[in-house]
C-alpha cells in the first residue's frame, strides 16, 4: 500500500468508530471529524503554513523594505469551513489507508489542494479531476468524502443506497442556508437563490427546496436577473420568454404566474454579499408593492444567510483600499473560485487588480498571467509591477492556502530586490 504521508499512519484505531460515527439506517457516516486531528496536524502545517504570512500577521499585516510596501488584507485565505474540509480529508486518508477514497467533486476550488487529494490517492467521481470512475462503480467498502459545498439530496440518497462510508465536510454556513430553503419549501414559499445555477453549492441548495411537494426554486445570477423577476411579479409578461431565460435555473414544472406569489430569499454563500442583500431588499419592496404591507409576511420571507467569512474577506478588501494608497492589488485563488472572483471585482473598482491562480502566474518582474476581471479570459500582461517605490495590496480567496499566499509575496519581494533573509531571521 502506498504511503501517502511522510510518517506511517497509526494502526491502532480501536474505539474510533463508536465515538465518531453516526449510524443512520445502517449508514457509516462521519460528520464531526474522525478523531485524528492531532495525527494529521503536522502534515497540514507542512503543506499549508507560511512563515512569511505569519510574520505579516504579527506585524500589523504590513512589511516595508527597500522601497516596497506590502499590505496583507486583515481577513484572507482559508476560512473555517475550508480548513475543516481539508482537515477531514486528511483524517480520512489516515483512518482508511487501505481503502478506496473518493470525493464527489472538487473539495474546494483550489487546484493545488485538489491535486494534493490526487497525490494522496483520493479519486474524484466528477469534474475535471475525475478519471472516469462514477457512482455505479462504488461498493460499501469504499469511502466517499462530501465536499465543503455539500451535495444534492439526489446524490446523497444514491450514495446512501450503496451503503458507502461517508465523510461529510459540508460547511456550516451552507447548512444554514439549507435550513432556510427547507423552511421555505415546507411553508409553500418558492426559494429565490442568489447564485450560479451550475455551481456545486447552489445545485445542493436548490435540491433542498424539493423536499416538500410545494417546494420550488429559481436561481438569479445577479441584480439584472433579479430585476427581471421583479418586473414579472409586478406586471406579468411573456411566460415562455421568462421560462426560456431561466430554463436552467428553475425547478421542474415552474410556473412564474403561480410560483412567484410567495417567495423566500437565500443565497450561495460565496456571492457578493452586498448584492445578495440588495436583491433581497428589491424583492421585498416589490412584494410589498404588489400585496401590501399588511400581507407582506404571507408573500415574502428572508433570513440573513450571508456567510460571515465571505463578508469578512470582502470587507477587509474595502478597508484596505480605503485606508491605503495602493499601486496595485493582487488577488490569489483558483480561477473557478466564486469568492475569489468577487474579491477581485471589489478591488478592481478602486485600484489596478490582478487575479492570479497561484505564484506560478507571476512569470517575471515584467509579466503576469491573470484572469481578466469579470471575464473567463486568461491573459498575460506586461508592466504589471511598478518601478521605483511601490505599495502592493494582497488578498486571497477562502480556498487559498497560506503557503501559496506566502510564496506569491516572496516572489514579489525577490522581484523587487528585497533580501528575504532580512525579513524573517
Amino acid at each position: 500500500m502506498k504511503n501517502y504521508f511522510d510518517t506511517p499512519p497509526e494502526k491502532d484505531r480501536k474505539g474510533k468508530d463508536s465515538i465518531e460515527t453516526t449510524a443512520t439506517d445502517g449508514l457509516r457516516f462521519f460528520q464531526r471529524g474522525l478523531g485524528l486531528k492531532k495525527e494529521v496536524q503536522e502534515i497540514l502545517k507542512r503543506e499549508y503554513y507560511s512563515d512569511l504570512v505569519e510574520y505579516l500577521r504579527a506585524h500589523d499585516f504590513k512589511l516595508t523594505m527597500e522601497g516596497t510596501t506590502v499590505h496583507l488584507a486583515r481577513e484572507f485565505g482559508f476560512c473555517y469551513g475550508v480548513d475543516r474540509a481539508v482537515d477531514y480529508a486528511y483524517q480520512t486518508r489516515e483512518k482508511f489507508p487501505d481503502r478506496r477514497i473518493f470525493l464527489t467533486g472538487e473539495i474546494i476550488h483550489n487546484p493545488h489542494v485538489n491535486q494534493r487529494m490526487l497525490d494522496m490517492g483520493i479519486e474524484f467521481l466528477g469534474g475535471q479531476y475525475s478519471n472516469g470512475t462514477d457512482h455505479d462503480d462504488l461498493s460499501e467498502a469504499d469511502v466517499v468524502v462530501l465536499p465543503a459545498f455539500g451535495v444534492s439530496i439526489q446524490e446523497y440518497e444514491g450514495l446512501k443506497q450503496r451503503n458507502c462510508i461517508l465523510v461529510d465536510t459540508t460547511c456550516g454556513s451552507v447548512l444554514n442556508v439549507w435550513k432556510r430553503v427547507t423552511y421555505y419549501a415546507r411553508n409553500g414559499y418558492t426559494s429565490i437563490i442568489h447564485g450560479k445555477y451550475f455551481h456545486e453549492e447552489t445545485i445542493a441548495t436548490s435540491s433542498q427546496a424539493l423536499k416538500y411537494p410545494d417546494g420550488r426554486y429559481l436561481v438569479v445570477r445577479d441584480m439584472q436577473e433579479a430585476q427581471a423577476v421583479c418586473e414579472y411579479v409586478l406586471a406579468g409578461g411573456d411566460k415562455q420568454a421568462f421560462l426560456k431565460r431561466f430554463e436552467n435555473a428553475v425547478s421542474d414544472g415552474f410556473d412564474p404566474d403561480l410560483h412567484l406569489q410567495k417567495v423566500g430569499v437565500a443565497n450561495q454563500t460565496t456571492m457578493l454579499s452586498s448584492e445578495s442583500l440588495a436583491i433581497a431588499d428589491k424583492l421585498e419592496a416589490v412584494m410589498q408593492k404588489k400585496h401590501g404591507s399588511k400581507n407582506l409576511d404571507e408573500h415574502f420571507l428572508t433570513f440573513d444567510t450571508i456567510c460571515s467569512a465571505t463578508q469578512d474577506r470582502q470587507d477587509a478588501v474595502l478597508d484596505l483600499v480605503d485606508k491605503e494608497k495602493l499601486d496595485l492589488m493582487l488577488v490569489i485563488g483558483g480561477f473557478n473560485s466564486s469568492n475569489t472572483n468577487h474579491l477581485a471585482v471589489i478591488a478592481a473598482r478602486h485600484v489596478p487588480t490582478y487575479h492570479i491562480a497561484d505564484p506560478g502566474c507571476l512569470l517575471s518582474s515584467d509579466e503576469i498571467k491573470h484572469k481578466r476581471i469579470g471575464s473567463q479570459e486568461i491573459v498575460a500582461t506586461t508592466g504589471w509591477l511598478p518601478h521605483g517605490k511601490a505599495v502592493i495590496g494582497i488578498t486571497a480567496g477562502a480556498s487559498t492556502p497560506n503557503l501559496r499566499i506566502g510564496e506569491a509575496i516572496e516572489k514579489i519581494l525577490v522581484y523587487r530586490g528585497v533580501d528575504l533573509n532580512k525579513v524573517i531571521a
